[in-house]
This record gives structure tokens, C-alpha cells and sequence, in this order.
């Protein structure tokens, strides 16, 4: 089974799990718009089109953004704007895509109440050979897409 963790938003991540395992990750893909950036979806297209070619049983996981207290109108069009392009992608290249709200899969995960990189912190003790955790801001971004899309269902 084929599990694409994405966690939407400029800095986000997707992460590409067989049988629970990272195969593939990468950075979301951006682009200028004007003076905006956004999610670059052909790029995005054309990466999940080869990396998921030819597989079977594949489930797409999109966290569930919403507004938070504190947020500008700005950044929340950019982060609602870059989960619509994963899933106009998503849903373009025929697979199925469900959208988890960030407190289901970390309750699910056990990661409720803890602070924002305990999810980092989770994924590193799931797969400890996972390098690229390491990197603080950018380990984030992974930990979150791969534990996204374990604790999707």
C-alpha cells in the first residue's frame, strides 16, 4: 500500500510511505506569482505522476488546514490555496484523497498537548535512519507529512 503524506503550505512537505516506510520526500514545490508564493502545481504534478506511477492502492493524506487565532487573511489564502492545488493535483492524477484534520492525526499519533516539534521527535524514533529529520524547520515539514499519513485512517 502507497501513502502520500502532504503537508500543505509553502514550507510543507510530501512524503511518499510503502508499507509504512519513507520511500520518497521532497519540498513542496513553489513558484513566484507576482510578488506571491505559491505551490507550484505543475511541478507538483509531474513529481507525483512519476513517483507514482504504475502503483497500485494509492492514498492520498492532505492535512485539514483551517484558520488559527493570530493569522493574517494572507497567509491563510496561501496555506487554503496550496492544499487546493495538492488536491486539484491529487484528484487530477485519479487517486483518492482524504483530508485529516491536524488534531485527529496527532491524537492519533499521541502527540496531543506537546509541542510543535514532538512530531520531529516522534518520526525520528520511528525511523531512526531516517536522516533528513535531523534538520530542525525542514524535519518538521517531513515528520509531519510521514506521520500524516500513517495516522490518516
Amino acid at each position: 500500500m502507497i501513502r502520500v503524506g502532504i503537508d500543505p503550505g509553502i514550507s510543507g512537505a510530501i512524503v511518499v510511505l510503502e508499507d509504512d516506510q519513507p520511500i520518497e520526500w521532497f519540498s513542496m514545490p513553489t513558484m513566484m506569482v507576482g510578488k506571491a508564493n505559491r505551490v507550484n502545481p505543475f511541478d507538483l504534478s509531474n513529481r507525483l505522476e512519476y513517483l507514482l506511477r504504475g502503483r497500485d492502492q494509492v492514498t492520498v493524506y492532505i492535512e485539514n488546514v483551517g484558520a488559527m487565532p493570530g493569522q493574517g487573511v494572507t497567509s491563510m489564502f496561501s496555506f487554503g490555496h496550496s492544499a487546493g492545488v495538492a488536491f486539484g493535483v491529487a484528484g487530477a492524477l485519479g487517486h483518492p484523497v482524504k483530508f485529516i484534520a491536524p488534531g485527529v492525526w496527532k491524537r492519533r499519533a499521541s502527540l496531543t498537548g506537546s509541542d510543535k516539534d514532538a512530531a520531529r521527535s516522534a518520526a525520528i524514533l520511528r525511523w531512526p535512519g531516517w536522516q533528513v529529520l535531523s534538520q530542525k524547520g525542514r524535519g518538521q515539514a517531513y515528520a509531519d507529512a510521514a506521520l500524516l499519513a500513517v495516522y490518516g485512517d
